[in-house]
């Protein structure tokens, strides 16, 4: 059964004044997170628009989140269809979406026949759940879970055991014990995954730290020596995943399988859920009441999920990143600016490597241009645009990001125009 909706959009901001909003949030958000660069109103594809109309280019997609862009109808359809059956069940029940999105990724991630999936609400919660896996992987003798310094696996208290800064855990000491992190080169990999170690954790790329590779055929090395040890290999693929490196999956660029992935972010395109697949023997770990989740794969989440990697997959989008990702880095590349030092990661998830540390002015100046990109450190951009992206867009963001780079001095004025 459908049913007709119609819904009237205002695009306005109830009860602001225009620049009153910030009072606002000063005043009654919790002091987590810095104040916001705009109040953003609507957003359509790969562009979004602020309380007062002006247009940005949006190539960070909610961190990696909107993999459709802004408003597809594709997921207004999917969203709005589902509200209208069933929007939440407890987990005493399931539903057709929940068990339709399980088949699905235990497919794209290829853990087959003898994969799970468990649902949740977001990145950190899956890599919470990984993290008891890992705990159910120990014995007397094995109980060192393994992580990367300078990793981000999350701000809950599991995942931020994982997760390689200090100065993030520092405030909420102590944290789960068992962690080691270790640098992110062959011999401190070889040094350590032995017999002793429950779980290496992993990110194909460090995301937050600002999109850096790790060395070449690391991820080969570490599971060859997990499979010898004993060791669950967990991929964090929370930025990742879901076509964004132009496979589903990033561990696809390695030739490898993992024993567990973590999955958020671009799942749903915007609507907040997060999987744990596993593989193989992994699969037998957890039991009945080891672990449970409210709201996990409700059907108005799942419902949401199967409609984007439905999308995806129908019009070859994580195709399209590969080809995206390679027009970006190239276009970015003949600007031959003396600011970008390298360009780095796969597919669209696009990080530079700034010659100086001035990444805060250059995502600013890209702001007022009407670009969204982000400052990950001090020294390094971070892109992760929609997989829809086309020539429209490529050729947008360089006129923008040129605009940015000049307000820095970092590149001449141009003799013709753009291309």
């Amino acid at each position: 059964m459908t049913t007709d909706v119609n819904v009237t959009v205002s695009h306005a901001a109830p009860g602001f004044t225009p620049g009153a909003w910030v009072d606002t949030f000063d005043e009654s958000m919790m002091r987590t997170m810095g104040r916001p660069l705009a109040l953003l109103t609507h957003g359509r594809g790969a562009f979004v628009w602020d309380e007062n109309e002006k247009e940005y280019l949006d190539f960070l997609a909610g961190i990696a989140v909107n993999s459709l862009g802004h408003a597809h109808p594709v997921l207004v359809e999917a969203v709005t269809r589902q509200i209208n059956t069933l929007a939440h069940v407890s987990n005493y029940f399931s539903t057709r979406p929940q068990l339709q999105l399980a088949e699905r990724l235990k497919r794209i991630t290829g853990a087959g026949a003898e994969g799970r999936a468990y649902f949740c609400n977001s990145g950190a919660e899956a890599n919470e759940a990984a993290f008891k896996l890992a705990r159910l992987n120990s014995t007397p003798a094995r109980k060192t879970i393994v992580a990367l310094k300078n990793s981000f696996h999350g701000r809950t208290m599991g995942a931020l055991a994982l997760t390689g800064k200090p100065e993030m855990q520092q405030p909420f000491l102590p944290l789960p014990g068992g962690v080691v992190h270790i640098d992110s080169t062959m011999e401190a990999l070889e040094a350590t995954i032995d017999d002793s170690v429950a779980a290496f954790f992993v990110e194909p790329i460090k995301g937050e730290a600002g999109v850096i590779d790790l060395p070449e055929g690391y991820l080969a090395r570490a599971r060859e020596l997990t499979e010898k040890h004993g060791v669950l290999l967990i991929l964090d693929e929370i930025q990742t995943g879901i076509g964004r490196t132009g496979r589903w999956f990033a561990y696809e660029l390695a030739g490898i399988k993992p024993d567990a992935v973590t999955i958020a972010k671009g799942m749903a395109g915007g609507v907040p859920i997060g999987s744990l697949v596993t593989f193989g023997w992994a699969s037998e770990l957890f039991q009945r009441g080891m672990h449970g989740s409210t709201f996990g794969g409700n059907p108005l989440a799942t419902a949401a999920a199967n409609a984007v990697l439905e999308e995806i997959e129908d019009k070859d989008l994580v195709g399209n990143a590969e080809r995206r990702g390679i027009q970006l880095r190239s276009r970015i590349a003949e600007l031959n600016s003396p600011l970008i030092g390298d360009i780095r990661g796969h597919g669209l998830l696009i990080g530079l490597g700034l010659t100086e540390p001035v990444a805060l002015q250059l995502s600013a100046a890209a702001m007022d241009a009407g670009l969204i990109i982000n400052a990950a450190n001090e020294s390094s951009i971070r892109m992760a645009p929609p997989l829809i992206i086309r020539d429209l867009e490529v050729d947008a963001f360089i006129t923008r990001f040129s605009a940015a780079l000049r307000a820095l001095g970092a590149l001449p004025e141009p003799e013709g125009q753009l291309r």
